[in-house]
């Protein structure tokens, strides 16, 4: 007999996944070896780690909710490839993961911001990523300049990964259904050579301080955030980026060359 769950609770978000067609194509996507470890955030019911366990060498998953665990102990005793970890999934220490660690989720969409850039600071663990977001976060990860969705977002995780939109997953693949549209995207971390964690932190400063005052051009909104007025001016200027420019105008490569025009040493 199969385990009876407990209901769903709306303050952790949890729209539990029931189409086996959905977790078929998750699991395809995902593209796993007998050799890969895998990272899943919020089993929830076990519908998708039964099929990441059939694949992969390891699976780790993260559930927030301890009201779970008895039933996925039960319903998921046959995988002997899984470790099954009960709590908060930002509170995992995702640079504990062996390199080239896959993660397959369906993150819980009131915390996915934080869960991916968490998840994108821990790049260097990571071979690629398959979430299911909500569509709005999806579609940020993926928009291009001069677009409404483009943000910071937008900037430091194509700085990370390549992003692929795969499929929508309509809200009767779920239980209860969900208020909002679900979108399944693949992240393929980029080639981690000649990372220098100090650059990168005074790229991710500027990205955000850029964005801050988004009605502001670029120009306001780094002063506002405490760029110095002679060094936004020289750098500015050495990218090539026009003195009215905003934030969403620039494109991830301009970004880049603009926060090494802030370097102190810009070789």
């Amino acid at each position: 007999m199969a385990p009876s769950f407990p209901p769903a609770l709306k303050r952790l978000g949890q729209n539990f996944l029931i189409d086996p067609n959905i977790v078929r194509k998750i699991v395809s996507l995902a593209a796993l070896r007998p050799d890969d470890q895998v990272l899943e955030i919020g089993p929830g019911r076990g519908a998708l780690t039964a099929g990441l366990c059939a694949e992969a060498g390891r699976v780790i998953a993260v559930e927030i909710d301890p009201q779970l665990e008895p039933h996925l102990q039960e319903s998921l005793g046959h995988c002997r490839n899984l470790e099954l970890r009960i709590g908060d999934a930002l509170k995992f220490p995702f640079d504990s993961l062996p390199p080239r660690t896959v993660v397959v989720a369906n993150l819980p969409y009131y915390a996915s911001t934080p869960l991916l850039f968490a998840l994108l600071d821990a790049r260097a663990h990571l071979d690629r990523m398959v979430l299911m977001l909500q569509t709005e976060v999806a579609l940020r990860l993926a928009a291009q300049p001069n677009s409404k969705d483009y943000g910071v977002l937008s900037v430091m995780t194509q700085e990370a990964a390549e992003v692929e939109l795969a499929f929508r997953v309509s809200a009767n693949c779920f239980r209860p259904c969900p208020t909002v549209g679900s979108t399944v995207v693949r992240l393929t971390i980029k080639s981690q050579d000649g990372f220098d964690p100090i650059r990168h932190e005074r790229f991710r400063r500027l990205v955000r301080a850029s964005f801050a005052h988004r009605r502001k051009t670029l120009v306001n909104s780094l002063r506002d955030e405490g760029y110095p007025a002679d060094r936004i001016a020289r750098a500015m200027e050495a990218a090539g980026v026009p003195s009215r420019a905003r934030a969403e105008m620039l494109t991830l490569e301009t970004y880049r060359t603009l926060a090494r025009s802030f370097d102190p040493d810009p070789s």
